[in-house]
């Protein structure tokens, strides 16, 4: 990929040079290879590379229309947005200004600033054929309708309707109007089968306490686990019980026109993240932080993006800003600097760490127990993990649909240490809560599978797995590897090889693939499988040791 950037920089330099230094007689060609590094590095989401590039390029502000649009957009991406700002001012009505981002930007800017005809006049600006992608037409009539409604406190009427978008926007414009459809349309969202709507639960509970509607905000938080419930909602959960409701409005208020933008800004971050267009997400997100930077939670995004990225040291700025106020963020934010020592030391000083911040806990919550259990589970510290699973399996309902999950989590940690009779006693009650869960089906058919018990049930107990979820590769290798079990290679071969195809880098079925290939006589293709599960950094000595057995003697003598 890398060096097809620089071929394409290279036929720009032959193409173009001429176009470029007509404008400038003073024009260094190097300002062109730093624009072009910076692009690179933009695309390649260095972010801080690019902008170091671009700065360093400035000449080009006037003389190469796509270099301010780059410029800017690298500045937002680095959350300088009031830096970006300001440079699109100074650039105001030239030509290299005219890019959609920019008309956003300034608007926004206006809003900031309460001034809505300002922003209502730069709206009208952008160019239709800015307008073409679909994306871009929503956010401008949204903005437009934002706009109208905190100028004339009342509806912009159209007839434009966006689907779900409308929905959420025209629940928040109820709410700054303070019009009494507000709790409806809110009640109405977080119901809907549509979508998930859960984020809403949230903003739903503020504007109830906000109109001391109390009874109502009880009823709701009532129905919110911590274990099930995201960051923000366990959040609101926190700060509801225990009477701390000024907390609320300290970060977002439907009153306040900047809070309301900032959180459609959010909207839009998560429609291009659900499109795997993360760049454009990073940028709409940290336009939503500029427009209501009271609402710290959302950071919680930009900590987990750099966690994905391997930015861990990004990651760890962003993760300071939880402090044990917040204390459901604040527990987030241990949870992951306990992930990232573990991605950067080991598993077991990642344990080391978040062991030692939880027992300073006094009054721990079911969402910290059930953490500290799984981050012991994934260290295969079962024992612990066991313990701590237990400790919230007991205080459940006998047939919540929580309590199957967990049983899931503590069967398959017994199963782990070999304690077969209590595995199978959890994993039994979890499909006696919830017989149709697919995943428990493939853990238990599978142990069975492992331990040569119950073989013809346990295949049975696969089918339903696979009719569940027939696109699972872990399901896809479990039934394939029954069918091998009971010498039906025929139906085995066709599983295993559609589950190395979907998990090519998985040791387990490689090896499965590797045997299946074996008994249908393509020896020099099943010792190519085993030799690649050599290769694989995850796989463990003792499966080491069998396939090197394996590659030597075959299968027969393995």
């Amino acid at each position: 990929m890398f060096n097809k950037k620089i071929k394409l920089i290279f036929v720009f330099l032959l193409i173009y040079p001429n176009f470029i230094f007509a404008k400038s007689k003073d024009f260094n060609s190097e300002d062109l290879s730093r624009y072009f590094s910076g692009i690179v590095a933009f695309d390649n989401k260095d972010n801080s590379n690019a902008l170091n590039f671009f700065n360093s390029s400035k000449i080009l502000t006037n003389r190469h229309d796509a270099y301010l649009e780059k410029l800017v957009k690298a500045l937002v991406l680095e959350n300088k947005v009031a830096q970006a700002i300001n440079i699109l001012k100074l650039n105001k009505g030239k030509k290299n200004s005219d890019f959609f981002e920019a008309y956003i930007l300034l608007a926004l800017d206006g809003l900031k600033k309460n001034e809505f005809k300002i922003t209502s006049k730069i709206l009208s600006e952008v160019p239709e054929y800015l307008q073409s992608d679909r994306f871009n037409y929503i956010i401008l009539e949204t903005f437009k309708q934002y706009t109208y409604l905190f100028k004339e406190k009342k509806f912009l009427n159209n007839n434009q309707n966006f689907g779900n978008f409308s929905s959420i926007n025209h629940t928040f414009q109820n709410c700054y109007l303070g019009d009494k459809k507000t709790s409806s349309l809110f009640s109405k969202l977080i119901n809907s089968k549509e979508g998930d709507y859960s984020r809403y639960v949230y903003f739903y509970l503020t504007y109830l306490i906000n109109n001391n509607e109390f009874d109502k905000a009880k009823n709701l938080v009532s129905d919110i686990d911590y274990i099930n419930s995201t960051l923000l909602i366990s959040q609101g959960k926190s700060w509801f019980e225990n009477k701390e409701f000024k907390k609320f409005n300290k970060i977002f208020s439907c009153k306040n026109h900047n809070d309301v933008v900032g959180e459609f800004l959010f909207l839009v971050s998560n429609l291009y993240s659900s499109q795997d267009e993360f760049q454009k997400s990073n940028f709409y997100l940290s336009l939503s932080n500029y427009s209501n930077p009271r609402f710290i939670f959302n950071l919680s995004l930009v900590a987990e993006n750099f966690f994905l990225n391997k930015d861990y040291k990004k990651a760890e700025v962003i993760l300071k800003k939880f402090n044990k106020k917040q204390d459901f963020y604040y527990w987030y934010r241990i949870r992951k600097e306990a992930q990232i020592i573990s991605k950067k030391k080991n598993q077991k000083e990642g344990l080391k760490y978040i062991t030692s911040k939880f027992d300073k806990i006094s009054n721990p919550n079911s969402r910290m127990i059930f953490d500290i259990a799984n981050f012991y589970k994934n260290s295969k510290n079962y024992f612990q993990a066991i313990r701590y699973y237990s400790l919230i399996i007991d205080s459940l309902d006998e047939n919540s649909e929580l309590k199957s999950d967990l049983l899931y989590r503590r069967g398959g940690s017994y199963e782990r240490i070999k304690d077969y009779k209590n595995a199978d006693k959890d994993l039994l009650n979890s499909l006696r809560i919830k017989p149709n869960d697919a995943y428990v089906l493939n853990y238990l058919a599978y142990s069975w599978l492992e331990r040569n018990y119950k073989i013809d049930e346990a295949i049975q107990m696969l089918e339903q797995a696979y009719e569940l979820k027939s696109d699972d590769p872990y399901i896809i290798d479990s039934i394939g590897w029954g069918y091998y079990l009971i010498d039906d290679f025929v139906k085995a071969e066709k599983f295993l090889k559609r589950a190395v195809e979907m998990m090519p880098g998985d040791p387990i079925v490689n090896d499965h693939y590797g045997d299946i290939l074996w008994k249908l006589d393509r020896k020099i293709q099943a010792r190519y499988f085993w030799s690649m599960v050599l290769k694989m950094s995850d796989t463990e000595k003792e499966m080491i040791d069998k396939i090197n057995i394996k590659l030597i003697k075959g299968l027969e003598k393995s």
